[in-house]
C-alpha cells in the first residue's frame, strides 16, 4: 500500500501567500510612483486626469486577460476599479501638494473635443501647468467657475462658419462671469467610423449641432448620409466606438480619431477651409490687462426707449475711432420683440477713446455692463 501524502504544512502556504501579498504591494507602490510621473506629464501638457474611456479599455483588456489565467473577469474589474480610484486620488493628491498650484480649467465635451484641444493649446505649458476638467454642457463648465470647482472656463462663442453660439452669450448674461481672454483656434472636420469601414457603408453621421451645420455642403454632397446630433463632437467619436456599427460615423477632430481608434473616412470636410472657432475665457474676477497690450473690451446693454439709439451708439464709437469687430442680439426673455445687444471694440478698457464712450453711452442704454477687456488674439 502506497503512503498517505504528508500533511499540507499550513504555516509554510501562508507564509508564501504572505509573501505574494508583500509583492503586490511592492508593485501597487510601484505603479503608484509611475502614477506621480503621469501626474507632472498630464499637468504640463493640460491633460485631464481622468479618462473614462481609456479606463473602459484597459477594464477589458485585463477581463480578457483574467479569463486566460482561469481567474473570474468580474471580481478582477472590481479589483481595478478600486486600484484606477486611488490613482486619481493619488494624483490629485499631488495637485493638493504642489507649492505651484495648477489652474484648474473648465471646458464642455471630452478628450479629443474640440474645447479640450483649444484648453490643451492655450494652457499647455503653463507654468505650475494645468488641470482640465470635461463637462457634459457649456452651462455645467460655467458652473464649475461660478461655484469655484474650477479657476476659469473656456468656452466657444462664434465660429467662422457657423456663426455666434447663442448660448455662450446666455451665459454672459448672467453677469457671474467676465472674460479674461480669448483664442481662436482652426477647426478641421474630419468623417471618422471604425476601422475597416467606409463612405458607401456609413448612414447615419454624429455630431454637434455646431460641428454639422459647418458641414452643410459635404451633406448635400452625399444625402444618403442622415445627421444625428450629439452633445459633443469628441463624444460622438466615442460612441461610434463603443457601438460597434460600421453604419454609423461622427464628425470630429483627426485627434479624436487617435483618441478612441477610429478610422479617418474623410479630411477637411468643413465648408470652409479657413473654418475656425473663437473661444472665450471666463472667471469671477478680471485679470490686468497692460496698458500697452493689444486689447479688446466686451460690452452688453439693452436699448434706451427712444428712436435711433442703437445707431447713435454705434455712431459715437466710430467718432472715437474704435474698431467694432462684433455685434450681437439676444431676445430678451423678460420682454416681447425685445433685446439685448453683445458688443466687442478693439480697445483697452482703461484708455481715453473708450472711457469717453462709455460716459456717453448712459443716456442711449437702459443697461450697460462691461463684459471684460483681455488681450485680442491675434487671429481674431
Amino acid at each position: 500500500m502506497s503512503e498517505p501524502p504528508a500533511p499540507l504544512d499550513l504555516g509554510s502556504l501562508r507564509h508564501r501567500i504572505e509573501a505574494i501579498d508583500h509583492q503586490l504591494l511592492e508593485l501597487l507602490a510601484a505603479r503608484l510612483a509611475i502614477v506621480d510621473e503621469v501626474a507632472a506629464a498630464k499637468l504640463a501638457a493640460a491633460s485631464p486626469f481622468r479618462d473614462r474611456s481609456r479606463e473602459d479599455l484597459l477594464i477589458a483588456r485585463l477581463r480578457a486577460r483574467a479569463v486566460e489565467l482561469g481567474l473570474d473577469a468580474h471580481e478582477i474589474e472590481r479589483l481595478y476599479r478600486v486600484v484606477l480610484d486611488m490613482s486619481v486620488a493619488h494624483q490629485e493628491a499631488v495637485v493638493r501638494d504642489r507649492a505651484d498650484v495648477p489652474r484648474k480649467v473648465a471646458y464642455q465635451g471630452v478628450e479629443g473635443s474640440y474645447s479640450h484641444l483649444a484648453a490643451q493649446r492655450r494652457y499647455g505649458g503653463r507654468a505650475g501647468g494645468a488641470l482640465l476638467l470635461g463637462h457634459d454642457s457649456f452651462r455645467a463648465a460655467a458652473a464649475a467657475v461660478e461655484h469655484g470647482a474650477a479657476d476659469v472656463a473656456l468656452l466657444p462663442i462664434e465660429n467662422s462658419t457657423a456663426g455666434s453660439i447663442n448660448e455662450t452669450y446666455d451665459l454672459l448674461a448672467g453677469g457671474a462671469l467676465t472674460i479674461t481672454g480669448e483664442v481662436v483656434s482652426a477647426v478641421e472636420h474630419c468623417l471618422l467610423a471604425l476601422p475597416g469601414a467606409s463612405l458607401d457603408r456609413v448612414t447615419r453621421v454624429r455630431s454637434h449641432p455646431q460641428a454639422l451645420a459647418q458641414c452643410q455642403r459635404w451633406f448635400a454632397a452625399h444625402p444618403h448620409l442622415t445627421a444625428e446630433i450629439e452633445f459633443d463632437t469628441a463624444g460622438a467619436a466615442r460612441g461610434v466606438r463603443d457601438g460597434g456599427d460600421p453604419t454609423q460615423a461622427a464628425i470630429a477632430s483627426a485627434a479624436a480619431a487617435t483618441t478612441y481608434g477610429l478610422q479617418i473616412v474623410a479630411r477637411a470636410i468643413q465648408d470652409e477651409a479657413s473654418n475656425a472657432t473663437r473661444f472665450v475665457e471666463v472667471a469671477l474676477r478680471p485679470t490686468p490687462v497692460p496698458p500697452d497690450a493689444v486689447a479688446k473690451t466686451s460690452l452688453t446693454f439693452t436699448l434706451a426707449d427712444r428712436p435711433g439709439a442703437l445707431g447713435e451708439i454705434l455712431t459715437r464709437i466710430a467718432a472715437r475711432g474704435l474698431s467694432l469687430t462684433k455685434l450681437e442680439s439676444r431676445p430678451l426673455r423678460s420682454a416681447r420683440w425685445q433685446y439685448r445687444f453683445y458688443l466687442d471694440v478693439l480697445g483697452h478698457l482703461a484708455a481715453a477713446p473708450l472711457q469717453a464712450v462709455l460716459a456717453e453711452l448712459g443716456e442711449l442704454t437702459g443697461e450697460l455692463r462691461v463684459l471684460g477687456c483681455y488681450p485680442a488674439d491675434a487671429g481674431s
